[in-house]
């Protein structure tokens, strides 16, 4: 069975970020029409969720891999920034366990400082700002 599916496969684009991103976004759209009920906005949006469905999976079994590509990273240069912004938070979120994140107040440049040293004068990378803080 492994095999059949491994042959099938063969040739076809596969799941990329925006598969993902559509299959996620059809789910998140057939449950919204759930709280609709049976009223036009709720069958629309029932529809709509199934459109994207399908087309998550025709990128996925598609064989135009050049296409499939080329629309992929459309994507992934669209949603740059914001990818990166949750990219961003997420990296300061588990760095502060060990370290404190300030923010110079002239500047606006953001200084990591290991916890646990006490009061200490923080110098300004950027700017050469010093100031007090608690580590």
């Amino acid at each position: 069975m492994k095999e059949k599916l491994i042959r099938f496969m063969q040739g076809r684009y596969g799941v990329d970020q925006l598969s993902k991103f559509l299959l996620i976004v059809g789910l998140a759209i057939i449950l919204i029409s759930a709280f609709f009920g049976g009223h036009v906005a709720g069958m629309i949006c029932y529809v709509l969720g199934w459109v994207v469905l399908i087309y998550c999976y025709f990128r996925t079994f598609s064989r135009n891999v050049s296409k499939r590509y080329a629309e992929n990273q459309t994507f992934l240069t669209r949603t740059y920034r914001v990818r990166s912004f949750f990219q961003r938070q997420k990296s300061l979120w588990a760095q502060r366990k060990n370290y404190h994140i300030y923010t110079c107040p002239s500047c606006k440049q953001k200084i990591r400082i290991p916890r646990g040293k006490g009061r200490i004068e923080v110098r300004c990378p950027k700017c050469g700002t010093t100031f007090i803080k608690k580590s």
